[in-house]
């Protein structure tokens, strides 16, 4: 395929969840496959973009929008959320209280960004630092968060861990498959209408 006729998409991610559950350190191994224990939590909003090659040959310009886990309540989420076509929604499964307010920010989500058609994003469920888990305790955690993600239409949950690199590819890239499969409830906005501006320099920039 030649540049000229290649295609290309560009998709607001939203990353959100209570506060240290790992959502920066997601996006850092997503993004340049590092890990650090020294992040500092997030202020506000930050920002990154990866670029991928993906399987039918089209560029994907991915916005991941990283949102401090104290901006749930406050009124800046909605601007935060604008043009947003999916969501990782983060907890830490060492830290029960950051499962039972999951189901806020998936209210939070629903009610604050649509498709044109009225129709939710896509959102997968994170469960993070799975590496401190024992198999038994993962095992047992599995059937709960089956029946959770279809009683509360997440489209899917994956076990995870930035610091042992698991399933962070992979449950990046079932979203991205998700919100290809539904682009036609987005397709033919122009340019203006498909790319988020920002006032903010791009922090971190990725290539695959």
């Amino acid at each position: 395929m030649s540049a000229d006729s290649q295609s290309s998409h560009i998709f607001k991610i939203l990353v959100v969840g209570d506060l240290g559950t790992g959502k920066t350190s997601i996006i850092k191994r997503y993004v340049h496959n590092v890990f650090s224990t020294h992040y500092k939590s997030t202020i506000g909003v930050d920002f990154a973009l990866k670029v991928i090659d993906w399987e039918d040959g089209s560029i994907i310009r991915l916005q991941l929008w990283d949102i401090a886990g104290q901006e749930r309540f406050g009124s800046m989420t909605r601007v935060y959320y604008k043009e947003s076509v999916g969501a990782l929604l983060v907890f830490d499964v060492t830290r029960p209280t950051t499962l039972e307010v999951v189901l806020k920010w998936k209210r939070d989500v629903d009610d604050k960004v649509r498709f044109k058609d009225g129709s939710n994003i896509p959102v997968v469920l994170i469960a993070n630092k799975m590496d401190a888990l024992s198999k038994s305790e993962i095992e047992a955690m599995q059937q709960r968060l089956d029946e959770f993600v279809l009683a509360h239409n997440f489209i899917a949950w994956y076990p995870t861990s930035a610091k042992e690199n698991i399933n962070i590819e992979e449950s990046c890239r079932h979203l991205i498959r998700s919100v290809l499969e539904r682009k036609v409830l987005f397709a033919g906005d122009d340019d203006k209408g498909s790319t988020v501006k920002l006032g903010a320099r791009h922090k971190y920039l990725s290539c695959c």
